[in-house]
């Protein structure tokens, strides 16, 4: 059995999207599935406002700090900080084909450096007690996917990873844009299949175009985790059924309007410390997609959301929108 704890889902770090109010309003709809922050550089940590960076609430647990960086050492740091906020996982990304990544020799270029990418886990598994993990593609540019993901793999797991996360698609560094890498190269799950199989013991999750639990229920009859990424943003309520479904817990789903309704005190928290309801309400536009109601809900979230005197009062008349929809039969949208 692999060593790393039992997170057969999890919802991808994503840039802008996965940040604190996000985790906390997705925890109100899973209790198990594992939500990982977005990533934060090793260098912004040595050198920034790490309350700032790295803080959230303990009631987002599980919760996994990704971090981006080449250098052994900074990412050492880096890794010690995030155990010190209470991350229950530092993962190491080798995925991102952005710009700003290429341009720091971190993210998917990675994968060209296994030895590095190996010496930058030792280090991070040297500092803290917590499971360490990589975040990788099956390859970049003109790399053999199949030898490009053996040597990453083989590399990072001789010094100490727990696990190994798999975009299931190459990255092209030259040509592409980070949305194009997201959707142009083709989708290779029987790579990450292959990889499992020739590492039984070895926890392998995989990532990439999971549009659903159905497929993620097929995808996890040949590994061991399925990592959601787009599809849990755009579409929140499907987290609602992860824990029946994939974890088999006997209590019924859990109630999307109750998860709204939880956002209104943190909401009231948020602003106290000086925040804007929008911060949160963002995250919050897809929860009723497909119902009757969810373009008014969206609307209201959206426009009333962006007034500056707007407060947690935005949640509840949209909340308020949904069920008059749902009596008259307006479309869904």
């Amino acid at each position: 059995m692999p060593r790393y704890p039992a997170h057969k889902l999890a919802v991808a770090p994503m840039m802008d999207w996965t940040d604190r109010h996000c985790r906390f309003f997705h925890r109100g709809l899973t209790r198990e599935a594992l939500l990982y922050s977005e990533m934060v550089t090793a260098e912004a940590i040595l050198h920034g406002d790490r309350e700032r960076l790295l803080g959230f609430s303990p009631k987002e647990q599980p919760v996994a700090l990704q971090l981006g960086g080449s250098d052994p050492a900074k990412l050492s740091v880096a890794a010690k900080a995030g155990e010190a906020f209470g991350y229950s996982e530092i993962n190491l990304n080798v995925g991102c084909p952005s710009d700003r990544v290429k341009s720091g020799s971190f993210g998917a270029c990675l994968m060209q450096s296994p030895d590095l990418v190996a010496e930058c886990v030792g280090a991070m598994k040297a500092a803290v007690d917590v499971p360490v993990t990589v975040k990788c593609r099956i390859g970049v540019d003109d790399q053999d996917p199949e030898e490009a993901l053996d040597r990453l793999a083989d590399a990072v797991l001789a010094s100490g990873a727990d696990a190994l996360w798999v975009h299931a698609r190459k990255a092209w560094l030259q040509g592409l844009s980070p949305k194009e890498n997201r959707e142009i190269p083709p989708l290779d799950y029987e790579r990450v299949y292959r990889l499992k199989a020739r590492l039984p013991h070895v926890f392998v999750g995989i990532n990439g175009g999971i549009a659903d639990l159905d497929q993620a229920e097929a995808h996890l009859r040949h590994v061991d985790g399925v990592m959601l990424g787009r599809a849990a943003y755009h579409n929140p309520a499907l987290l609602a059924e992860i824990d029946r479904r994939i974890y088999g817990a006997a209590e019924a789903d859990a109630d999307v309007f109750a998860a709204a309704e939880r956002m209104i005190p943190y909401v009231e928290r948020h602003m106290r410390a000086g925040g804007r309801v929008a911060n949160v309400t963002r995250h919050m536009l897809g929860l009723f997609q497909g119902r009757p109601g969810a373009r008014r809900w969206r609307q209201i979230l959206t426009v009333d959301g962006a007034r500056g005197d707007s407060g947690p009062e935005v949640i509840e008349a949209g909340l308020r929108a949904i069920a008059p929809a749902a009596e008259e039969g307006e479309c869904a949208a």
